[in-house]
């Protein structure tokens, strides 16, 4: 309930919840017992009485958005902004949906439009740091995350944006500073696993190995089923010779991320020193076949691109079957290109197979959720596709993406 606690907080801190408490009492009071269906019940029901009920809405998005119901959650949430145009709040709620949904550009604009309206709300500068950390921006994400953390002070909710400013000092090389980051994070929260992980890595880099080692070990006590912190543990167990341990927690990672390839190097390591010998060749066969699978993966790719950039001069020349084939082919050598999965559906709405054209734009769609151009695309093909498709039948030209 990470996103619907967030929005409880940002509205207790803005008094948002005392300007219309009692419509949705009852419905907090059920929220608060765990009984989240009959809690949306009767916000459905406020919300049918009065559909300008904006803290009605906004809790209903809310709830909605961590269920998974993307289309209630976003028109609830999204009435709410309309409702409450100057509220904070309101914006960084739907933004908090927004990018649980996968549309990092709406959250991002959400996020942006909430700091500035008010920079003091501290979960606004937040996720505005973690969504521009997460596209690469790393000196204005710095800025946020700063300001978030100034403007919690010394509260466990400051421990995630400590946290994530570590990762920025890590990034540049500031591992001291990461490392102070990092240790004021499971200060205000002992129970945050990924911290003490992090925690242990920056320790490590700093020649610290009993700290680390200590870092690392609570990290797994916390949270067994990470492979990430199984693996940092063991490898520091083999590091310092303590190979049956090293062993146990190689094989949980191992376990919880077979296809790793670190996990595989270190893991054969650690069996071949404690005498596991067959075990030991079985896992570095199993990590020859890994690499193997990497560079057929690359290579495919690479030929994959050749195919598609081939397909896009045939059509270019007006060859519109020999083109469709370059696409069928390299869509066939690497499926998860959603480029080549749209030039391939234009291709063939082009050509008339309607059926199988609007569902590869589906599924590039589904792929890449947040493409406004490509939802465009499909509207548009919507429009232009014969009833019997599911179409509108208007006659235009299938647009270019």
């Amino acid at each position: 309930m990470w996103l619907l606690m967030r929005f409880l907080t940002g509205c207790a801190c803005a008094g948002l919840l005392l300007a219309q408490r009692a419509p949705v009492e009852d419905a907090w009071d059920l929220l608060a017992k765990g009984e989240r269906a009959q809690a949306v019940r009767v916000l459905r029901q406020i919300i049918q009485k009065n559909p300008r009920d904006a803290e009605a809405r906004l809790m209903l998005g809310s709830i909605l958005a961590e269920d998974g119901q993307r289309s209630e959650s976003i028109t609830h949430l999204e009435a709410a902004v309309r409702l409450l145009p100057r509220s904070a709040e309101a914006h960084n709620a739907l933004g908090e949906a927004l990018k649980g949904f996968g549309d990092t550009k709406a959250a991002r604009a959400a996020f942006e439009k909430a700091v500035g309206l008010d920079p003091k709300f501290a979960p606004a500068q937040e996720n505005l740091g973690l969504a521009l950390l997460e596209a690469g921006e790393s000196p204005a994400a710095a800025e946020h995350l700063d300001r978030a953390i100034q403007l919690l002070g010394r509260k466990p909710e400051a421990a995630y944006p400590k946290y994530l400013r570590a990762k920025i000092y890590t990034d540049q090389n500031e591992t001291e500073k990461a490392a102070r980051e990092l240790k004021d994070a499971v200060t205000l929260r002992p129970d945050f696993a990924e911290a003490w992980s992090d925690l242990g890595q920056a320790r490590k880099t700093l020649l610290d190995d009993a700290g680390a080692l200590a870092a690392f070990e609570r990290s797994v006590e916390l949270d067994p089923e990470n492979a990430v912190a199984q693996y940092r543990l063991g490898s520091e167990y083999l590091n310092q010779g303590k190979t049956r341990q090293a062993v146990r927690h190689l094989q949980a990672s191992y376990r919880l991320n077979p296809g790793n390839q670190a996990t595989l190097y270190r893991l054969q390591l650690a069996l071949r020193e404690d005498g596991q010998v067959e075990q030991a060749a079985r896992i570095r066969e199993e990590l020859r076949r890994v690499l193997h699978g990497i560079d057929k993966e690359s290579q495919d790719a690479f030929n994959a691109l050749k195919l598609n950039n081939q397909g896009a001069d045939l059509e270019k020349a007006g060859n519109l079957p020999a083109a469709l084939e370059k696409y069928r082919a390299a869509l066939k050598l690497d499926p998860t290109h959603v480029g080549i999965r749209v030039n391939f559906a234009v291709a063939l709405l082009r050509m008339g197979e309607w059926k199988e054209g609007l569902a590869e734009l589906r599924e590039a769609l589904r792929r890449d959720p947040a493409n406004a151009k490509l939802k465009a695309a499909l509207e548009d093909a919507l429009t232009q596709a014969p009833v019997e498709f599911g179409g509108k039948g208007k006659p235009a030209a299938v647009p270019k993406l």
